[in-house]
């Protein structure tokens, strides 16, 4: 019988170059330093949310592998974690960014949040495809039934 099992590693031990933090930061001071007259405060405020969170949770998984927190905490998986969490920041981010250039009539501050929002959704792909592998190993048991 064989059993299937797939495992998920980090490829680098550094978190990157952190292009996707300053990117996220540069969005964050654009949206917030913006005037929101005539603009949809619904979809702008989302934006600023998400981009807070996303650099909050990096900051987060940095501060775990500089002080080496993994290596305490072994109940939790933390390549998976910090996978998921840059696949769903990744996704908010995308989904965010086309709501704020969707919505952005005329205001230039914005329309560069709404691109550096784009930018660092594309950095934070690449962070994605660069630090992480998954395999599949396949085990043989002897096992009968």
């Amino acid at each position: 019988m064989q059993v299937w099992r797939w495992e998920l590693e980090r490829v680098s031990q550094h978190e990157g170059s952190g292009g996707e933090r300053v990117t996220l930061l540069i969005a964050f001071i654009c949206v917030r330093s913006s005037g929101w007259k005539d603009a949809s405060y619904s979809a702008y405020s989302y934006f600023e949310v998400i981009t807070i969170c996303d650099l909050i949770m990096i900051l987060i998984f940095y501060l775990v592998h500089l002080f080496r927190v993994y290596r305490l905490l072994t109940c939790i998986s933390w390549p998976l974690s910090e996978l998921l969490h840059y696949v769903i920041g990744t996704l908010l981010l995308l989904i965010a960014s086309i709501v704020a250039a969707s919505k952005s009539y005329r205001q230039p501050g914005l329309v560069a949040a709404s691109v550096f929002g784009f930018i660092a959704t594309a950095l934070c792909l690449l962070t994605i495809w660069l630090s992480y592998k998954v395999s599949c190993v396949t085990q043989t048991t002897d096992a009968t039934v």
